[in-house]
């Protein structure tokens, strides 16, 4: 796997620290990573955005982002209001495939959930990853409705023809409840692909050091990782 599409069942759901959590476990395992943003929204010119965020969890990557828009709104919203070009599913192809000639692995970071317009012409994330021929990371929440948007963004994906890698839960709390228990067992099943990592919740926090050795063990072994599924499930109730 060269490139990765990493999306989210909707917003705010951990895709930032996902994607900063793939790229240290790779770097960790001594491959090259470039991170790319195709649209950034909700971020002022001068202020950090996610690549920023990346970049400082994870350590040296190639961080990319091609289009920044400062109201917090789906980007193609976003680029009408700033009066701005929006980014197109081809522009960002043709950059994917420019880090792909320098990198091992190149992790694309959709913004919101995966039926997002980009555009006027209501181009979404699965625009960029079926030309790209990449498989697909969902993001999802640990707890109760998950599995019901889960289940859609997996249904997205394959009546497009798309691949999907599988499901990270974005934020894992230190006290899950029983619904959050028992969709570690159920998420596989609504996803139709594996769990691959659970990220505990506050590991954006973590000082850079700490978040880099820890990366590794939150995620499966599919995404450089030495997380267990199943271990996982039996230690937390599922």
């Amino acid at each position: 796997m060269s490139v990765l599409v990493v999306t989210g069942t909707g917003t705010e759901v951990g895709k930032t620290v996902v994607t900063a959590a793939i790229a240290a476990a790779a770097l960790a395992a001594g491959r090259s990573v470039a991170v790319l943003k195709p649209a950034q929204t909700g971020v002022a010119v001068d202020e950090p955005g996610d690549i920023a965020e990346v970049l400082r969890l994870a350590g040296p990557v190639t961080g990319v982002e091609l289009g920044r828009f400062p109201e917090p709104l789906a980007p193609a919203t976003a680029a009408l209001r700033a009066g701005l070009a929006p980014v197109r599913p081809a522009e960002t192809v043709r950059a994917v495939r420019e880090l792909e000639r320098a990198h091992d692995l190149v992790l694309v970071e959709g913004a919101g959930g995966l039926l997002v317009r980009l555009d006027e012409d209501g181009s979404t994330l699965a625009d960029v990853a079926g030309p790209l021929d990449a498989p697909v990371l969902v993001v999802a929440q640990a707890g109760l409705g998950t599995l019901n948007v889960t289940s859609l963004t997996a249904e997205a994906l394959a009546a497009r023809g798309l691949r999907q890698a599988g499901v990270v839960i974005g934020s894992w709390p230190a006290a899950p409840d029983l619904a959050m228990r028992c969709n570690l067992v159920d998420l596989p099943g609504a996803a139709g692909a594996p769990l691959l990592g659970a990220v505990p919740e506050g590991a954006g926090g973590l000082a850079p050091t700490d978040f880099r050795r820890a990366a590794g063990g939150w995620l499966a072994p599919e995404l450089s990782g030495t997380w267990d599924a199943t271990g996982f499930a039996a230690a937390h109730g599922g």
